[in-house]
């Protein structure tokens, strides 16, 4: 690793703690640094990390717009990559962004994606499965569309469930449950 990028690394790891410190500003300054850094050293997994970082202070500060071309980046560069399950980790954020803005439309083919490379790839984890399916489950179940939900919603509790996740057991159970009384 060379000078530039162990900054960097350095960089997201004090950004990281500013966030959990809910020091946003803080964590905004390095996750900024890191990214050029990144740029300079020319370290692309590092760039995806510190675009993505970068990316969620925006989404935790309610700056989706700002997130969206952050996050745009960390795909194209994940796709150059070809590290699957990162891209899918990346794209399941768009979709997320996409979401919080109400865009389902532009929502839904991310979320597909995502589902489409975890559910491909053998070294997917249930918790990681069961975070795709989550929000398309959200998606299916304001369009209406009641038994697909229910189907990624009991999906997801069985996922979380092997994930010993017991707040997405709660929160899967919760759903269908409702759905049920809906349908």
């Amino acid at each position: 690793m060379n000078e530039l990028t162990a900054e960097a690394v350095r960089l997201m790891t004090e950004a990281n703690r500013a966030r959990l410190e809910d020091r946003s500003a803080d964590a905004h300054r390095d996750y900024a640094s890191a990214v050029a850094l990144c740029r300079q050293s020319g370290n692309r997994r590092e760039l995806i990390r510190a675009l993505k970082g970068l990316g969620q202070i925006e989404r935790d500060l309610d700056r989706g717009s700002a997130a969206l071309p952050l996050y745009g980046e960390a795909v194209a560069i994940c796709r150059e990559h070809g590290d699957a399950l990162l891209l899918a980790h990346t794209v399941r954020h768009v979709g997320d962004i996409h979401r919080d803005a109400g865009e389902a439309g532009l929502a839904e083919p991310c979320y597909d994606e995502a589902l489409s490379i975890y559910r491909k790839h053998q070294q997917t984890e249930p918790l990681d499965l069961a975070n795709a399916i989550r929000p398309l489950a959200i998606l299916k179940d304001d369009a209406g569309a009641i038994e697909e939900a229910k189907r990624l919603w009991a999906e997801a509790r069985d996922l979380y469930a092997a994930a010993n996740v017991r707040e997405g057991v709660a929160e899967s159970s919760r759903r269908l449950a409702r759905l049920e009384d809906r349908s």
